[in-house]
């Protein structure tokens, strides 16, 4: 069984495709609060849910809306939903962080680490039903120390629930660096529960499409969990706006912000302190450096490589595709809710 290349990348254009128009939105002041895209996560995203089929369950964290969008769920519906429209998935309460869609045993929460139990109890469903169904966990490296989503493990694996962990590893827990925070290494961590763990390059669709298919069909088989560990790029920070990607836009405008407070709180007394606040400062500033330095000079566009794979033509005619659609649902989304203003 080999992927299909020009499938992958039409799913992921359409997911890039709706992430940035959601992001205009936002940029616009039509989407309210916070903002967490998916950007640099499409073939995570994509490589993993070519594998699900009808009556597979999802269990989402707050970057939802590309699993959402793959597996075909409205996207005028989506939009309205941010926009905070009664005519929105939700009914408009749900936000970008917390969407359900009932016909595609999908949902998602804000609560870092919850997608984990949330995608054990899709499992438990599935192998109680006994329709070889399968549930598809995805959390971030941030989620990775939550306590239920080990106690998720050790049952799932006790139970042998068919339930695929997916962790999008972008080395960041908000503003911390993980191996900061996390001991060990998560693969080894997994296998000691005694599911199967795959590292894999998660902007290559060809890596996560392979590890995928391992996990599905050993979850399919009723073998039980396993855990894919994909290593991901954050290109837009932790949320649209986030201030440390903003030095790098608007680095003047930015600097005159940040500046004097840091320097007040320098030279606050006690003095003695000085040294200690120094050392925080710094820590600050090597944040800022090493996010600007993935962000602008290591960058890995998962879209670049999967374009890579298939003729120029083809991926012209994709993408031409893709942004038809995703602008043909933000005109629907967008005369509804000037309709009902």
């Amino acid at each position: 069984m080999k992927p299909d290349f020009e499938k992958l990348y039409f799913q992921m254009a359409r997911i890039r495709a709706f992430e940035e128009s959601l992001a205009r939105l936002w940029r616009q002041g039509l989407i309210p609060g916070e903002m967490h895209l998916g950007i640099g996560e499409e073939a995570i995203v994509a490589g993993v849910l070519d594998h699900a089929r009808n009556g597979d369950g999802l269990a989402l964290d707050h970057r939802s809306t590309p699993p959402l969008v793959a597996r075909g769920v409205d996207l005028t519906s989506m939009i309205l939903e941010m926009l905070g429209d009664e005519g929105g998935l939700c009914g408009g309460w749900g936000g970008h962080m917390h969407l359900f869609s009932r016909d595609h045993l999908a949902a998602s929460s804000g609560i870092v680490g919850s997608s984990a139990p949330l995608g054990a109890g899709f499992a438990l469903a599935a192998d109680y039903l006994k329709e070889g169904g399968v549930a598809f966990s995805f959390f971030g490296d941030g989620a990775a120390n939550q306590g239920m989503l080990l106690e998720t493990f050790n049952l799932a694996v006790a139970w042998k629930l068919p339930v695929v962990f997916v962790c999008k590893d972008n080395n960041w827990a908000i503003t911390t660096r993980s191996s900061a925070v996390t001991g060990g290494s998560l693969t080894r961590r997994a296998r000691s529960f005694g599911m199967p763990a795959y590292r894999v390059n998660g902007t290559q669709v060809e890596s996560v499409w392979s590890a995928a298919l391992k996990a599905v069909t050993r979850a399919r088989a009723g073998k039980g969990p396993s855990f894919i560990l994909a290593r991901c790029c954050r290109m837009e920070g932790h949320f649209l706006g986030d201030p440390l990607v903003r030095v790098f836009e608007e680095p003047v405008k930015q600097t005159m912000e940040i500046a004097p407070p840091l320097i007040r709180a320098l030279l606050a007394k006690p003095l003695a302190a000085a040294a200690s606040r120094c050392g925080h400062v710094g820590y600050i500033g090597r944040v800022i450096a090493t996010l600007g330095g993935e962000k602008y000079l290591t960058r890995r566009d998962p879209i670049s490589h999967a374009g890579g794979l298939i003729p120029e033509q083809a991926r012209d005619r994709l993408d031409r595709e893709a942004e038809l659609e995703i602008r043909d649902a933000l005109a629907a989304a967008l005369e509804r809710k000037e309709r009902h203003a």
